[in-house]
């Protein structure tokens, strides 16, 4: 009786981790001053890629990449082509080294 209850809880637990886990699983375009740019990945970098936007990591591709690593398709789908998704334009008055608030 005690290992059902468990496995019940361990089961809610994953299916609730699943659940918020696809929350964060895609990227987001951005309009910068009236201009959308869209999310990018090493395959279409030279594409999508804009020299004067910054662009972070999206967690969610790279963690669903690892999950799914077996299926092929999706992770050369997370990290083929949505792998980064911009941020705000660079500033080039920020010293060297700065952190972004």
């Amino acid at each position: 009786m005690y290992k059902n209850k468990v496995k019940k809880y361990v089961c809610l637990i994953l299916a609730l981790l699943l659940f918020t886990s696809t929350m964060s699983a895609c990227g987001r375009t951005k309009v910068i001053d009236d201009v959308e740019y869209q999310t990018y990945g090493f395959f279409n970098e030279s594409e999508k890629r804009n020299p004067n936007i910054e662009y972070e990591i999206i967690p969610g591709n790279v963690i669903w990449s690892i999950i799914l690593i077996e299926t092929i398709i999706a992770p050369v789908y997370f990290i083929g082509f949505s792998l980064f998704q911009p941020v705000d334009k660079i500033n080039s008055n920020v010293p060297k080294g700065a952190v972004r608030k």
